[in-house]
């Protein structure tokens, strides 16, 4: 890689990513790392063998920025970018629900800025990263974005409008299945399971519907059906699911995410 590439804010999702590029090919002379706390910096120096700098160098510097701070933090980084940016910057967003707009109305015009929401599984390179240009950003930008993201995972491009459903799908995703999980593992401990057990039993299931998923081509109501046979034990558990509500429950837990995503987008956080 020849592009030099920053991360400003290199947190759980930052580190993730810079480790993921350098297992995809760039060198640590093509990094760059902003960390607000000195043993931090040294630890990743250490770590990746990275130049940490201010975010001043970093945008001086770096053709690409990637932008991993917290939301309520961007628009003081923005400011203080905004003097060493010029428009042929690249500038990816990863912090939830800030829009390309809210960013380019900080930074030169013509900067191309992309959004991305990525999911907490990049730090197991089987992250999934939603992708949307700003109005500057062309082709050649959204390849280098899913370059970047596609280390440590997939990526999907989609139009800006659509990442207030992708935010509660994916994004919030991941949390939902913990929560499932959780409430499983409790249910084979009711049901006479040590939780050791019951963890793994469901952890292992887990993984496997998700690689028949993915890999078999079907859809899931068939694969559904290929484990309800009639009058069996499946069937009588969905018959429950069902009784509860818990399909209708999902829909209005992922409107409730959507619009909370929509919120913090609006500025009303």
């Amino acid at each position: 890689m020849t592009q030099k590439v920053a991360v400003l804010g290199t947190g759980k999702i930052g580190e993730a990513l810079l480790s993921g590029m350098i297992r995809a090919g760039w060198t640590p002379a093509d990094l760059l790392v902003t960390t607000r706390r000195p043993e931090r910096a040294e630890e990743l120096r250490t770590r990746y063998a990275v130049d940490p700098v201010t975010n001043a160098e970093a945008a001086k510097h770096a053709e690409t920025l990637i932008l991993a701070c917290k939301p309520q933090d961007m628009a003081k980084l923005l400011d203080e970018l905004a003097p060493h940016i010029t428009p042929d910057r690249l500038v990816i967003s990863a912090a939830a629900g800030i829009t390309t707009a809210f960013i380019e109305e900080r930074l030169p015009d013509s900067t191309p800025v992309i959004r991305v929401m990525p999911n907490t599984p990049v730090l197991v390179d089987e992250g999934m990263s939603v992708i949307s240009a700003g109005s500057h950003a062309g082709a050649a930008d959204l390849a280098h974005a899913e370059a970047i993201f596609g280390a440590v995972g997939k990526t999907l491009n989609v139009p800006e409008s659509q990442q207030d459903a992708c935010t509660a799908l994916s994004g919030s995703g991941p949390a939902y299945f913990f929560y499932l999980v959780e409430a499983m593992t409790d249910a084979g401990i009711l049901l006479g399971l040590p939780r050791d057990k019951a963890h793994d039993l469901i952890v292992q299931s887990a993984i496997g519907a998700a690689v028949m998923l993915r890999d078999s081509g079907e859809h899931p109501v068939k694969l559904r059906e290929n484990v309800t046979s009639p009058a069996g034990t499946t069937i009588n558990a969905i018959r429950e699911l069902e009784n509860h509500g818990v399909r209708a429950a999902l829909i209005a837990a992922l409107e409730a995410a959507r619009d909370r995503s929509r919120a913090l987008a609006s500025g009303n956080g």
